[in-house]
């Protein structure tokens, strides 16, 4: 029986790539994708490597990396564009597997073991993928490769980036020798707060996580502790599954960073009117209803962190934007300390099919949910921004600036 063979296939600076490859006079000078530091968004999307090599890392401040790298050129992001070219590639690598999963926008997974009986060894795919993507895209790939998911992301991350061909193969033969003696935090899944966690046990390396008692991992951190026991030693028995990002959803929500700090609550309302109203849309496209809201807030100030996050049960199910907005009301009059706030968010969840619904005696529950499908399709036809709220005009809405957007970045 073939052993298996799994891709991890990664966009080197991938926004960065994309602008360099339409602005051939920036050859040569660092360039840096940024947000637009006025409303918040003044951080590091992506920044080239000759930027990094100053010392630039994606996601500081905007004005941070300019210290460091001051002759950078710092344009501003285009999602669609992006977006347009990572669809392109998954095309690409289509034309070598059917078994090809999105893992991001610039990170994609493949199964290639049988592949390879048309188009050679894994080495050989990995440089016919590089090359295609490259031909046609003008973006270097690197790729991970390994008999499974995770090793394939931990073969990307720490080898293949640093090869100079940008490949690198990693097997449950090798890791003893090639991961085992990396840091703790190499291993794919350990954050900065469960790095701290591990190396306060005493865990310093991959190799010391891979040979730690299982059972003491399982107890203090449950099937999370089992998880990490397995991809230290390189167990992963996930398939590459091109429908994984279309299980059912648990959960609708949707959050914002806004552009100034909102002292008032009249301001605040409108703001959470426009969430619950993005949140239902999003729950009548996927024709479900739910009947737990949640809302939250984060402080304005960094240093005296503030906020909240709490939940309400509704009588009964609904995806109508009014249900859930005066939820959302309720939870902010009881939980909101009355300082200003600089992120809201705002969710639905226990879902349930559209299709079924509690009638009422005393209100048209069907009138008021079919006005919203009835908004939905206005949008679609005529555009985001074609039938709007009153409170929307309103200076602190925020509604006809994000229909230009996507991803919180302008298109």
């Amino acid at each position: 029986m073939m052993e298996r063979v799994v891709f991890l296939v990664d966009m080197q600076s991938f926004y960065a790539s994309v602008e360099r490859t339409e602005r051939p006079e920036l050859k040569g000078r660092p360039l840096l994708v940024s947000g637009d530091p006025k409303r918040r968004s003044g951080v590091i999307l992506a920044a080239c490597p000759l930027a990094k090599q100053h010392g630039v890392k994606n996601a500081e401040r905007l004005y941070e990396a300019l210290k460091k790298c001051p002759q950078a050129v710092v344009v501003k992001p285009r999602m669609q564009k992006y977006l347009d070219v990572s669809m392109q590639i998954t095309c690409i690598l289509e034309e070598f597997t059917d078994q090809v999963e999105p893992y991001s926008i610039d990170e994609l997974f493949m199964e290639v073991t049988a592949s390879q009986r048309l188009f050679g060894g894994p080495e050989e795919i990995a440089q016919q993928v590089q090359q295609r993507i490259m031909e046609d895209t003008g973006v270097y790939a690197r790729v991970g490769i390994g008999t499974n998911k995770v090793l394939a992301k931990m073969a990307c991350d720490n080898f293949a980036k640093k090869a100079p061909n940008g490949r690198y193969t990693l097997t449950p033969e090798t890791i003893q020798h090639t991961l085992w003696p990396l840091p703790v935090e190499c291993a794919f899944g350990v954050g900065r707060r469960m790095e701290v966690h591990l190396k306060r046990m005493g865990l310093r390396t991959v190799g010391q996580l891979a040979n730690y008692p299982l059972p003491y991992l399982k107890k203090r951190w449950g099937i999370n502790g089992h998880v990490l026991w397995m991809t230290a030693n390189g167990y992963d028995h996930s398939p590459v599954n091109v429908r994984s990002h279309n299980r059912a959803q648990k959960a609708i929500g949707h959050g914002m960073t806004l552009p100034r700090d909102y002292h008032r609550f009249e301001d605040i309302r409108v703001v959470l009117l426009e969430l619950s109203e993005e949140v239902c849309r999003r729950a009548r496209t996927s024709r479900v209803m739910g009947i737990t809201v949640s809302a939250g807030a984060r402080g304005a100030d960094f240093d005296n962190p503030s906020g909240f996050h709490r939940q309400q049960t509704l009588i009964e199910a609904t995806n109508n934007t009014l249900d859930v907005y005066h939820a959302v009301v309720e939870l902010y009059r009881t939980f909101w300390d009355r300082r200003p706030i600089r992120q809201a968010h705002v969710s639905l969840s226990q879902l349930q099919s559209d299709e079924v619904w509690q009638m009422s005696l005393f209100q048209d529950r069907e009138k008021q949910l079919q006005i919203g499908y009835v908004m939905d399709g206005i949008r679609d036809r005529f555009g985001p921004v074609s039938i709007v709220r009153a409170s929307s005009l309103r200076a602190a809405g925020q509604t006809t600036d994000r229909s230009k957007k996507i991803g919180g970045h302008y298109r």
